[in-house]
């Protein structure tokens, strides 16, 4: 944990003891009453906190702001919907790499009873995404959709920047240069069916490839989100790789 996320409304009101963050401040970090510690507010500033009160079952942080959290980058994640452990990687990851907007789409191999899980049900799945931000000392989450079919997400897309999927069977070319804003689509554990790759041919993606080697799901989305970035990809500004 390399930042402690709070909720907006988290500071001054009583935590218990048994919070994971409560546990790290005083068995991790050995932080005692007034020692600051890294901190953020989800969605708003970084800064610092500190104990500010305890007592046998609570803890009460304070925090003060320092600054702005960092900036999503300009890039969307569009991914055929997995199994949901797949989906909590994804989420921590891509969290963590700074994605502006990431849905879980259904597409034509892909089983639509994942979106029932618990891990969408339940919100679970902000918890990914706050392990994601924790690692990547951000504060600003993406906007994350599930279940929704690949033709409806696709239709909704902004209309700037350069789209490309990762499809290793029918891909031109490998993943290289980019401009600006991207929306990124990686296939589920299946892979794009026909339909799926006319659909994304017809909103003008680009098929394009990572090598010669099939990877999973998880693993092509950080590996597709990185070459981007690496590139140059992020800030409104890309360069060719």
């Amino acid at each position: 944990m390399n930042l402690v996320l709070l909720a907006p409304d988290e500071p001054d009101r009583p935590l218990p003891r048994a919070d994971r963050r409560v546990a790290h401040v005083r068995d991790v970090l050995r932080r005692g009453p007034g020692e600051p510690f890294a901190a953020g507010l989800l969605g708003g500033p970084l800064g610092r906190a500190w104990i500010r009160a305890e007592d046998a079952g609570t803890v009460t942080f304070g925090f003060a702001a320092e600054g702005p959290g960092p900036e999503p980058e300009p890039l969307t994640l569009l991914v055929g919907l997995p199994r949901p452990q797949t989906a909590r990687d994804i989420l921590r990851d891509a969290t963590t790499l700074g994605v502006a907007a990431l849905h879980f789409v259904l597409t034509e191999k892909g089983d639509p009873s994942y979106a029932q899980s618990t891990l969408w049900s339940s919100g679970e799945w902000r918890r990914h995404v706050g392990l994601g931000l924790e690692q990547a000392v951000a504060t600003r989450p993406p906007e994350v959709t599930w279940g929704r079919p690949m033709a409806e997400v696709l239709a909704a897309l902004p209309g700037d920047g350069q789209r490309v999927a990762l499809d290793n069977y029918e891909a031109e070319g490998g993943l290289g240069a980019a401009a600006g804003a991207v929306i990124l689509a990686v296939g589920g554990e299946r892979g794009w069916g026909a339909a799926d790759r006319a659909a994304l041919r017809a909103q003008g993606f680009a098929l394009r490839h990572l090598g010669t080697r099939v990877l999973r799901t998880e693993t092509a989305c950080v590996a597709g989100i990185s070459v981007l970035l690496a590139g140059g990809c992020g800030r409104g500004s890309c360069r060719g790789g």
